[in-house]
């Protein structure tokens, strides 16, 4: 794809060329997100959640801390049901 050039605004808005939008996919409301690496400036889609949203729906609840014994307890607990014979 070769270059595009946008303009910014007096209020500091940019309009995004149509053949990035079309490759993004980005539609009214879409987010797009700013990364500056140097003297460059990467400008991506937006991901809907944050690795903080991630983390926080999979880890929401933390266990209560078990001693290493009651772990060694569980373990050759299951592996003795598991195993057993019948």
């Amino acid at each position: 794809m070769r270059p595009v050039e946008s303009k910014i605004t007096s209020q500091g808005q940019v309009t995004v060329p149509a053949p990035i939008r079309r490759k993004l996919n980005l539609a009214p409301g879409s987010r797009i997100e700013w990364r500056q690496q140097g003297d460059d400036v990467i400008v991506r889609r937006a991901a809907k959640y944050s690795s903080l949203d991630i983390h926080e729906a999979v880890f929401a609840t933390v266990p209560d801390r078990r001693s290493l014994q009651d772990m060694d307890e569980g373990i050759g607990s299951r592996m003795r049901r598991k195993y057993a014979r019948r």
